[in-house]
């Protein structure tokens, strides 16, 4: 069976959704609103669906760590298509909170964004970016709903390592692209130039 890929061309240029007609260069409606989002750029690696479906969710629920190593060949692949990897100073795992990495016992984020960080020789930070407050799970909440529950629930323990700097951040599911957004939002309140998000997924279809 075929691993489903997100196609890195043909997508918004700011929030990576797939345009039919799109070059990659030109924005999808939202983003043209002014519903943009506060990140200046997205990716995604997979189709939130089928095997590639099946490998995240071993991955994060049931110890496959072992795959790492081939999600950040595929992240890496996109991160030299879709962005500018000489442009990133410094790559940032998305945080879990504080329940969910009690009851996985690691984060998986962490895993792959500092490999993928030592690939292009950059720093990954795991401390400055941090989750904060207790949001509702985020699945099964329509797009405004996602945008309430995630307001106001990451924070930025030392801005100083942001000022003024490319951050990559990597997450691994994006769906409507809310907590990325949120994220983003609390980089540049402090001083972050750029927000870059990276993920290995996201579905066909925003839900």
């Amino acid at each position: 069976m075929r691993v489903p890929f997100y196609p890195a061309h043909g997508c918004c240029r700011i929030c990576g959704r797939m345009i039919e007609s799109g070059d990659g260069e030109v924005l999808c409606g939202e983003c043209r609103s002014g519903a943009r989002p506060h990140f200046d750029r997205a990716g995604s690696v997979f189709r939130f669906d089928g095997m590639a479906r099946r490998m995240l969710l071993d991955y994060k629920f049931n110890g496959h760590v072992w795959m790492r190593d081939d999600f950040v060949d595929w992240l890496a692949a996109l991160l030299s298509v879709r962005f500018r990897p000489a442009d990133v100073e410094l790559v940032l795992p998305m945080p879990l909170t504080l329940r969910h990495r009690f009851d996985r016992g690691f984060n998986q984020c962490d895993y792959l964004a500092g490999e993928l960080a030592r690939r292009i020789g950059r720093d990954c930070d795991t401390s400055t970016l941090r989750r904060i407050g207790s949001p509702r799970r985020q699945a099964g909440l329509s797009r405004e709903e996602r945008l309430l529950n995630v307001a106001g629930t990451f924070a930025v323990a030392r801005p100083d390592a942001v000022a003024g700097r490319t951050v990559l951040v990597l997450d691994d599911v994006m769906t409507t692209g809310a907590t990325l957004s949120e994220c983003a939002k609390a980089l540049k309140d402090a001083g972050a130039a750029r927000v870059w998000a990276i993920t290995l997924a996201r579905p066909a279809i925003d839900a």
